[in-house]
């Protein structure tokens, strides 16, 4: 990883003096450090590493400290001696720290459903050789991967609100990796909200439709009714009717209107 520090070991116990000992780095063999006649010369190191190169004296291994991606590659050894010239190879690969990954959510429903899905992008910025994954408990539900270059990641997964199973999103390479565990809960609280609006939309018309139908059947009706118009009557005497010597006898009136 960036900022480790790592040796490579030649196998000597004890450099002779009249021992050389080169390193060199890259497709073009630049020598990066030397041991010959117990000198240690280090000066063309300096461009690619700075003072990141340590040389152990009794050895001959080459310590690299704080070490960067840009110090990836081959790393070749050559010894001379006495005994005759041997040669090792070091292929080194550095990875960059690897942060947390990143997740975000968006809701959606699911058409001719009321469920709510919660729609979920795992993210990696700026990341090289590294595998980015979705889990569902142990099992592995979907993976992208990325080898040379510099890029970011972004792997999607769709869960739905009422979801009780356990999700995270892991990103790794050959060394370490960073996990990220889903609270749906907590992330997908949205999805909630979203679901409890849809059943209220749902449910409004309805309610005013039930309303206006009451008041309509509210209304008092209109009907025709007779008018009743009451009268005064007077009772007029009808003498031409009225029998003689005192008898009694009956005396018609004739109604008439006011």
């Amino acid at each position: 990883m960036e900022g480790d520090s790592v040796t490579l070991n030649t196998d000597v116990t004890n450099v002779q003096s009249k021992d050389q000992i080169l390193w060199m780095f890259g497709p073009r063999e630049t020598r990066i450090a030397e041991i010959y006649k117990q000198i240690i010369d280090m000066s063309d190191s300096n461009e690619t590493f700075g003072h990141r190169l340590q040389l152990d004296r009794q050895s001959g291994s080459l310590t690299i400290r704080n070490i960067r991606s840009e110090h990836s590659g081959l790393y070749k050894l050559q010894i001379i001696s006495n005994r005759g010239t041997s040669n090792q190879r070091f292929n080194v690969t550095v990875y960059a720290p690897l942060l947390v990954p990143d997740i975000t959510s968006n809701c959606s429903s699911r058409s001719r459903s009321s469920s709510q899905i919660c729609s979920l992008l795992c993210s990696a910025v700026n990341v090289s050789h590294v595998t980015l994954s979705w889990y569902k408990g142990n099992s592995l539900l979907s993976s992208i991967s990325v080898s040379d270059l510099s890029i970011s990641l972004s792997l999607p997964l769709e869960v739905e609100y009422q979801d009780k199973n356990t999700y995270s999103c892991v990103i790794n390479n050959p060394i370490r990796n960073q996990t990220q565990h889903l609270d749906i809960t907590q992330l997908c609280e949205g999805c909630n909200t979203s679901s409890q609006t849809w059943i209220l939309a749902a449910l409004i018309p309805a309610v005013v439709l039930a309303v206006l139908a009451v008041v309509m059947f509210s209304e008092p009706v209109q009907t025709d009714q007779e008018e009743v118009v009451y009268t005064e009557t007077a009772f007029v005497q009808n003498v031409q009717n009225k029998k003689p010597k005192g008898t009694e006898e009956t005396v018609y009136s004739t109604v008439m209107k006011h």
